[in-house]
């Protein structure tokens, strides 16, 4: 039988490549969302396979991820991992310490992937140890310390749970895609922890994306962190602006055309594939596109409703820090996403800083003061809304950077103020439904260098987030893209409740 999309005397264009293209434009979001639904458009076919069905694999423990991601590698030092040696060795070299020099142990060796021929790289191997640059103290109950750069966010140690074993092994910031996909940029891409999630479970709210992006991606380098390759178009990332007025590319109706003008077009579309359907109703990719356009439509209302922070209370723009110009990025971005998965959005990746302003190679003091401020009111003012909400046992959040800070003083170009990347070994923290709190697990060496033990790679992380949604990405995985054993991860079900 032959395809609708192809005529005589016309190029010959296969409903997959059609649906494909289609799928770029602001209605192809929607389409993406019933192809999943209808579970086709998939890479290959397997008598044995079946794709996902929407549902969840087992029971979940959550029903949406805020997934905060802050671009360019916070020092876990002088945030969540305080480390006294570091003060009291100031000055001297990781020989001159009672402790081991991280940089021989078998470790290093393990976890690190440099691009650059090992014999000449010299990054987060600086021998000279760079004393503290802020206090710290413990809090809460539960006495975790976090140093003092978190005045806002220390007040809910008791929510949070700290992993300080983490690990990645990319040592540049290629590592912004690897902690969201779980590949080292030397090795064949795979989709983002986002799109597996839109890939495995269904719709809370038809009228809105599984899988929405605030903030990102942070530059066209960095797509890999929202993008769902050979899973399809239809389950990557969608970037929302907060504009209520124009929220979507594409998305807006001429100014020029009516909304029941509108509703006319669309119900003739609908007609015309209707009676393509009675031509061919086996064909489930043309009931899904029949579909798409109706949510496409709905979508124009829920979306700019959904981003629309005018209807919040002003107690809640002050929680936030909405009136703030040094909190107001973040704050907005992380409202926003409070409202999102408050109206069934499964995945919001947030962005509340933009790209690599972490990257403190020099005047780490200067720059992590005047971040840390930008963020610790609104991620506190976010945990806060959730819990008098009585969201945090629907929702977890997961706060991150690609990778840690170097013990050492970074010493290229001069350096006398800053630390270098260091993927050997750094901290992310959780919060909300299926996860402990007040909790700490794993930790690094006395001077902050080595995640011990196993640690957890980046996938570990997926894993546990999938876990949480009630999903086993080993059962995810298609035939035709075997994938590697690193990639699947290891649930950490230590910190789970």
């Amino acid at each position: 039988m032959s395809s609708p999309f192809q005529h005589p005397g016309c190029c010959s264009v296969s409903r997959r490549t059609f649906l494909s293209d289609f799928g770029m434009g602001f209605t192809g979001l929607a389409l993406g969302a019933m192809l999943a639904d209808d579970g086709i458009v998939r890479a290959s076919e397997s008598q044995s396979w079946s794709p996902p069905d929407g549902r969840a694999q087992f029971v979940p423990r959550t029903k949406s991820v805020i997934w905060i991601f802050l671009s360019g590698g916070y020092s876990h030092l002088e945030t969540f991992d305080p480390k006294p040696a570091l003060n009291t060795y100031a000055g001297k070299t990781f020989d001159q310490t009672p402790f081991e020099n991280p940089v021989n142990s078998p470790l290093h060796e393990k976890r690190f992937r440099s691009v650059a021929a090992q014999e000449v790289n010299v990054r987060d191997v600086y021998p000279t140890i760079y004393p503290m640059q802020v206090g710290w103290k413990q809090h809460g109950e539960s006495g975790i310390e976090v140093t003092d750069w978190w005045p806002h966010l220390s007040n809910y140690v008791d929510d949070l749970c700290f992993v300080r074993n983490m690990w990645t092994t990319d040592n540049d910031h290629a590592a912004e895609n690897q902690i969201h996909t779980g590949r080292h940029r030397l090795d064949e891409v795979q989709p983002s922890v986002g799109a597996w999630a839109h890939y495995g479970l269904g719709t809370l709210n038809e009228n809105l994306p599984k899988f929405v992006v605030l903030g990102g991606p942070t530059r066209t380098d960095t797509r890999q962190s929202i993008d769902s390759y050979y899973l399809g178009p239809q389950h990557a990332g969608v970037p929302i602006e907060l504009d209520p007025t124009n929220p979507l590319p594409f998305g807006r109706r001429q100014s020029s055309q009516s909304a029941e003008e509108q509703r006319s077009e669309f119900e003739f579309i609908n007609e015309l594939n209707e009676l393509s359907a009675v031509e061919y109703p086996q064909d489930q990719e043309l009931r899904a596109r029949i579909r798409a356009y109706e949510l496409a439509f709905r979508m124009q209302s829920a979306v700019p409703e959904a981003v629309d922070l005018t209807q919040e209370t002003a107690a809640t723009a002050d929680l936030y820090g909405l009136e703030d110009d040094a909190t107001k990025l973040a704050g907005q971005r992380l409202l926003a996403a409070r409202r999102l998965v408050e109206r069934g959005v499964r995945f919001v990746q947030v962005y509340p800083s933009t790209y690599g302003v972490w990257d403190s190679h020099q005047k780490l003091k200067e720059n992590h003061t005047r971040l840390c401020a930008t963020v610790d009111r609104p991620v506190a003012g976010l945990i806060h809304d959730l819990k008098q909400r009585g969201l945090m046992d629907d929702v977890t959040v997961v706060f991150c950077t690609e990778f840690g800070r170097t013990p050492g003083l970074e010493l290229r170009n001069g350096g006398t103020d800053g630390r270098d990347h260091h993927p050997n070994g750094f901290t992310i923290w959780m919060a909300g439904a299926g996860i402990k709190k007040g909790h700490v697990h794993g930790e690094t060496d006395e001077l902050g260098y080595h995640a011990l033990g196993e640690g957890h790679y980046v996938t570990d992380l997926h894993a546990t987030v999938l876990h949480l949604l009630g999903l086993d990405n080993r059962r995810l995985e298609i035939p035709g893209r075997k994938r590697l054993e690193i990639d699947h991860g290891r649930p950490i079900h230590e910190i789970m409740t």
